[in-house]
């Protein structure tokens, strides 16, 4: 399958109708997203798709429009960050007087009531539920579940409770369901394989939400930021950049945080925030294609070992070749003070880098990383199945110079070797005989 690569610039920051309004510009489907919309099963919103102008610049903005019953202060720069005088009347928690219901689809009944106005508060069954329940592809659900439950584990780490009693008002909002699953919609339609971000622009400062005044980033957005290792950058800005269903859109999506040393954008798309900063409330979207993939680049990672069993290195290795390594050797070495080690070598494509570093400093007792950028040349190649007097077997067929050499896949061998009780060597050339 051919990558499509997304790059999101999260200069401005990044929250979840920012996201939405970038990949529509970027060429998503409206009509396809309405009708996943309209599948929902929750009631008091609309949605309104139009062009705006931030900073002179001509963007989509994607807006959530909310009944009287659902409306909240998301955009009421005052209330966001605590300059607005508010009875404690006007808001505090109702909590519905029957018993929680644990592992179930209905949590505790509970309402958030503001300036008149009840908000629910849902628990991640809940919205698990809604997910399943509407008219997308599997996808797109997975990719909106995955959202919510790393959401709900950044809520349950802050409020110290299991994730399934937590109960959301920000991100259990119908305008938050809505942008989550418009995001992830708009995600299958585009058919992204691949998602860079290189770092999150935030601001600082406080802000308010349902529990209170809280500090720029607040707990939310940090934690998700400590589980998935997000890049972050404070800015000057006083506010909130990003917001926590930003960054667990970014937790779920990104594959990488390196861009192509070389690459061509291919589309751009600009999405606008509703809040009002010094900086302009943007977030631009690329399609964008790695021109080292017509050069075939890869890149060597290596580290020097010297106080790690060989339990953890092996272990270790298996880890880097299921996450997908290209190779993965071990070569003995002897460092400093003489100290007999082992130097780690894992070959591995661009995007993969992160995930191949993460491994290798929660396998192993390593401290740092070396990393190359290499050219190769590399044969023609295709996989077949061949019939062989004991079944099937997978054979890699290279060509050079118009002759093809067969190389029959281990894992074929082995198979028929126990199924036979042949052994490798017969079982081997069985095979290569097959492929004449």
């Amino acid at each position: 399958m051919e990558k499509k690569i997304l790059y999101l610039e999260c200069e401005g920051g990044i929250s979840g109708d920012m996201t939405v309004a970038a990949l529509l510009d970027l060429g998503a489907d409206q009509e396809a997203l309405e009708r996943a919309l309209q599948s929902l099963p929750v009631d008091g919103f609309h949605t309104v798709v139009s062009r705006v102008k931030k900073a002179g610049l001509d963007m989509c903005d994607f807006d959530v429009v909310l009944d009287q019953a659902h409306e909240n202060h998301d955009h009421d720069m005052e209330y966001l960050h605590g300059h607005e005088s508010i009875h404690p009347e006007e808001h505090f928690h109702v909590h519905g007087e029957g018993p929680h219901t644990h592992g179930g689809a209905h949590t505790e009944e509970a309402h958030h009531v503001h300036g008149g106005h009840a908000h629910e508060h849902r628990g991640l069954p809940e919205i698990l539920h809604i997910i399943e329940h509407a008219d997308l592809t599997e996808r797109a659900k997975e990719t909106a579940s995955r959202i919510f439950r790393i959401l709900a584990a950044a809520e349950a780490k802050a409020h110290g409770v299991p994730e399934d009693q937590v109960h959301f008002h920000e991100v259990g909002a119908v305008d938050s369901i809505v942008d989550i699953v418009a995001v992830a919609v708009c995600l299958d339609d585009l058919g992204i394989t691949d998602v860079v971000v290189t770092r999150l622009n935030e601001g600082q400062g406080t802000i308010r939400c349902q529990h209170g005044i809280l500090p720029v980033p607040v707990p939310a957005v940090m934690n998700i930021a400590e589980a998935h290792r997000l890049p972050l950058h404070v800015t000057e800005t006083k506010g909130e950049l990003v917001t926590p269903t930003g960054a667990a859109i970014v937790a779920a999506i990104r594959t990488g945080s390196r861009l192509p040393d070389v690459f061509t954008v291919e589309k751009m798309g600009m999405g606008a925030g509703k809040r009002s900063y010094d900086r302009p409330g943007m977030l631009r979207a690329m399609l964008i294609r790695d021109e080292a993939e017509e050069r075939d680049l890869i890149y060597k990672l290596e580290t020097n070992i010297d106080d790690c069993t060989g339990e953890s290195l092996g272990y270790a290795m298996d880890r880097l070749m299921e996450a997908g390594a290209r190779d993965v050797h071990y070569t003995p070495v002897y460092m400093k003070k003489n100290r007999p080690a082992y130097q780690l070598n894992v070959i591995c494509a661009g995007e993969d880098i992160d995930r191949m570093e993460e491994i290798i400093f929660r396998e192993t007792t390593t401290i740092g990383i070396r990393w190359i950028p290499m050219e190769r040349t590399v044969l023609r190649r295709e996989m077949r199945t061949v019939q062989t007097p004991l079944g099937e077997a997978q054979v890699k067929v290279c060509t050079y110079g118009g002759t093809e050499r067969y190389f029959p896949e281990y894992n074929s061998v082995t198979a028929l070797c126990r199924a036979h009780g042949r052994s490798y060597q017969e079982v081997y050339q069985m095979i290569e005989h097959a492929c004449v």
